[in-house]
């Protein structure tokens, strides 16, 4: 096995999984998006600015 060979299986798999995590992210935000029970950021029209952030 020389470089030339390794070198592009290396890349495509490296790209496989950014791919896959960012599908894998993809759907959690649409589903967190969906979930009306989710707390609500405070960017939001109709939330406090003042109060804690939905993620902390």
């Amino acid at each position: 096995m020389d470089v030339p060979f390794i070198v592009p299986i290396l890349a495509l798999i490296t790209i496989l999984g950014f791919l896959i995590f960012a599908l894998k992210g993809k759907s959690d935000v649409a589903a967190r998006k969906d979930d009306a029970s989710a707390p609500k950021s405070t960017l939001a029209k109709d939330k406090s600015s003042s109060g804690t952030p939905a993620d902390v």
